[in-house]
């Protein structure tokens, strides 16, 4: 198994990428209203601060600052992965792996994720968020 470095440092500010596994699929924006259900139910046990989120139709990117003294974000997105997976219908194509392994076909196993460094990094990745519609072609202005 891959050992994957990640920067945990309590109370700090992250970017992540996070992808649906079928990359055509448009299933985060056809079950839009799933999505802000799975995010709500997770501060309460495990709080976090949203300084920006946006969501396209196969992924999404958010940027993340939590309270001092934690720096648990991988138990935040499993619960809002798995929360946003109960909450739709079964019928997505499973690979036989997954199949074998009891898994949804919803969600890329991993994320990518950067921990932001100062002011500068965090406008950014801040911008970088408003911005992707716009790169993806689903909207003309950030406005929108």
């Amino acid at each position: 198994m891959p050992n994957y470095r990640r920067a945990f440092v309590s109370g700090g500010c992250w970017f992540f990428t996070v992808n649906l596994f079928d990359r055509q699929s448009r299933l985060l924006v056809d079950h839009i209203d799933a999505l802000p259900e799975a995010v709500r139910g997770t501060p309460r046990r495990f709080p976090f601060r949203i300084d920006a989120m946006v969501v396209l139709p196969d992924h999404m990117h958010a940027v993340w600052t939590l309270p001092d003294g934690d720096c648990d974000f991988p138990v935040r997105w499993r619960l809002i992965k798995v929360r946003f997976s109960k909450s739709i219908p079964k019928g997505e194509w499973l690979p036989e792996a997954r199949r074998e392994r009891g898994e949804r076909g919803i969600w890329q196993r991993r994320y990518w994720e950067h921990l932001i460094r100062d002011e500068r990094d965090y406008a950014h990745h801040i911008d970088y968020c408003w911005f992707n519609p716009v790169k993806h072609g689903l909207v003309a202005n950030v406005e929108d």
